[in-house]
């Protein structure tokens, strides 16, 4: 009697929505066993809830992708729950409006850790597996990586990143017997453009059904293709633009700055901050203060309850020891993470830096 064929594994990461979830939903539709990756729990269960109630085989992994212990974690889950990795398709990712030269650096690292480095660590540990079933590797790009609008901040340029990462992988990785495909899903109707509040966005205008393009990508996966653009006419018009760049620049100029959701947190400037009566600043600037790297902190879980125990007005603050109680052991991007925190804290005035890595506390929340 013939050995039954082994269930093929797909893993996705930004699972909980948009095109992400759509991928999960068709890949168990046409027999796919798959992990399903998403910072959101709530998200998770409900489309491993569906899946399960159509009869397919879905198990879920809560986690963010650029956390140190994310790529391991995926793994360790695959192997655990079917003992292989077919397809890993890279998917999440998000953007936050703003002009370029305007936005943190904790906002252009966060581009940059979400869609290029974060996709190489989870490719990297799951390549033993993905040698070994001679699987394929996805990474979702954007065709804004090749005419980029304005006032998409870093977002552009980590894309760009993305292609030309998928481009040498695939070159590095001839003849292993692993597949390498960069997507361009073009314009899908999801509220990517309104979460990151991109200013003008409408989701209806040439967009595309989500589930088309899942589809499409389903697709790919079967026929290993290099890359897959998912709607060619979308990508006709990304290639008349890189074309004709002064077209592009005419069409763009009048074009505003994006007024950022309340969803986002804004780049904030330092302000004059209110005091209470015993001349010490209002909690209320405690929590404004870290606005701009609030998505950072919530990214590596450094809980503001933990910074504003830290400060205890006169008292000495050091950025190892302060990591060192917070985490532990940090790894380098918790300790970036945390003097980002206290240099965000030293602008709005609750700190003064006394030292290299050193700050005295001046006022406590």
């Amino acid at each position: 009697m013939p050995t039954p064929e082994p269930t093929r594994v797909l893993v996705v990461t930004g699972a909980g929505a948009g095109i992400g979830r759509a991928i999960t939903l068709q890949a168990s539709r046409e027999g796919f066993a798959v992990v399903a990756v998403s910072m959101l729990k709530a998200e998770l269960d409900e489309l491993a809830a569906q899946i399960a109630e159509a009869r397919g085989v879905c198990v879920t992994l809560t986690a963010d992708v650029t956390a140190a212990d994310t790529p391991a974690r995926i793994v360790q889950t695959a192997r655990d729950s079917f003992g292989r990795i077919d397809v890993l398709i890279n998917n999440a990712g998000a953007a936050k409006a703003g002009a370029l030269l305007e936005q943190s650096d904790a906002e252009i690292d966060a581009q940059w850790y979400l869609h290029v480095a974060a996709p190489l660590r989870v490719t990297r540990a799951a390549m033993p597996l993905l040698r070994k079933s001679g699987g394929q590797v996805m990474f979702v790009g954007s065709a804004l990586s090749r005419v980029p609008p304005p006032y998409y901040g870093a977002y552009c340029a980590a894309k760009a990143a993305v292609r030309a990462m998928t481009d040498q992988l695939r070159r590095e990785l001839h003849g292993t017997g692993v597949a390498v495909t960069f997507i361009d899903p073009g314009s899908v109707r999801t509220d990517f453009g309104k979460n990151a509040g991109v200013p003008g966005y409408d989701p209806d205008w040439t967009a595309v059904d989500v589930r088309y393009v899942a589809r499409r990508v389903l697709r790919a996966v079967r026929t290993r293709q290099r890359t897959l653009n998912a709607v060619p006419f979308h990508t006709f018009v990304a290639t008349l633009g890189e074309w004709f760049p002064a077209f592009v620049d005419i069409s763009v100029r009048n074009r505003t700055a994006p007024s950022v959701p309340a969803s986002v947190p804004p780049q904030v400037v330092p302000q004059p901050m209110t005091q209470h009566a015993s001349g010490e600043p209002e909690q209320a600037d405690f929590d404004l203060a870290l606005e701009p790297v609030a998505r950072r902190l919530e990214r590596v879980k450094l809980p503001v309850t933990f910074l504003a125990d830290l400060l205890r007005t006169g008292e000495e603050i050091q950025l190892a020891d302060a990591a060192m109680r917070w985490a532990g052991m940090p790894n380098k991007n918790e300790r970036a993470a945390m003097a980002e925190a206290l240099d965000a804290l030293t602008a709005s005035g609750f700190l003064e830096k006394t030292g290299d890595e050193r700050w005295r506390v001046l006022h406590s929340p």
